[in-house]
């Protein structure tokens, strides 16, 4: 079992209200050779929290590195099924501690995490339609996004992707979800060139991203300067850094 402990962010989470709950691994899917599914057991989450589109929870996950801290990263709720105090992490697996937890994950296995902070809504009244913008990272929480949005209710989705196996990936697009898949190049760009070349006029649309911390920023101007989404109604959150 491991000695190291979550450290000055998990006391700090903890005097902000953070709520620690102990996952329990249930089974596992292996989706592609880079992305696996893990249901967990919620500990009692959902007696605690309700659930609302693109929940996360901070995991800490346990590293080799010598460290007397435990790695911490969010990841998104998905599936949640509230009665049987279950929902899926969905891990898109590359090198670290995370990843490295995901492949080794069994049924029994446990992990700590801590709900703090989470909460999104989608707009109300609806708006005209959505923009979003993500990757594989953030693939958990677009899915559970489109989830809670209308079957008719327009949306174009810029998925960015690095394996060829990421066109496997369940998005769960509605029958009004119009999806371009870019490949990843150039730190970015490349998706950022896609949305610019889709240009148009959607200052009643509701806009969302979740990219690496550079291409979130750039997508955020180009929603408000050239769609002309309201800053208000455009959530942006880098994912990670590139």
């Amino acid at each position: 079992m491991s000695t190291q402990t979550k450290g000055w962010q998990g006391t700090v989470l903890k005097l902000m209200g953070g709520a620690d709950v102990r996952l329990t691994v249930l089974h596992t899917d292996d989706v592609t050779p880079h992305y696996r599914r893990v249901r967990m057991n919620a500990g009692g989450l959902f007696v605690r929290k309700a659930y609302h589109p693109t929940m996360w929870l901070r995991c800490w996950f346990p590293t080799d590195d010598g460290s007397s801290t435990l790695h911490h990263r969010a990841y998104t709720v998905v599936d949640p099924d509230p009665e049987a105090d279950e929902f899926t992490v969905e891990f898109a697996l590359h090198a670290g501690a995370a990843s490295d937890w995901a492949r080794r994950a069994r049924p029994g296995d446990t992990l700590d995490a801590t709900f703090q902070g989470s909460k999104y809504a989608v707009p109300d009244p609806l708006p005209a339609g959505y923009l979003i913008a993500g990757d594989s990272a953030s693939v958990p929480a677009i899915r559970s996004l489109l989830g809670a949005l209308p079957d008719t209710l327009p949306v174009t989705l810029w998925l960015e992707t690095v394996h060829e196996s990421d066109h496997d990936l369940p998005i769960a697009a509605t029958p009004a979800t119009t999806v371009h898949r870019i490949p990843r190049r150039d730190g970015g760009a490349a998706l950022v060139e896609a949305v610019q070349a889709g240009v148009f006029d959607a200052p009643d649309h509701a806009a969302w991203i979740a990219c690496d911390t550079v291409t979130t920023r750039a997508l955020g101007s180009i929603f408000k300067s050239r769609y002309g989404v309201a800053r208000g109604a455009l959530k942006a959150q880098g994912y990670w850094i590139a």
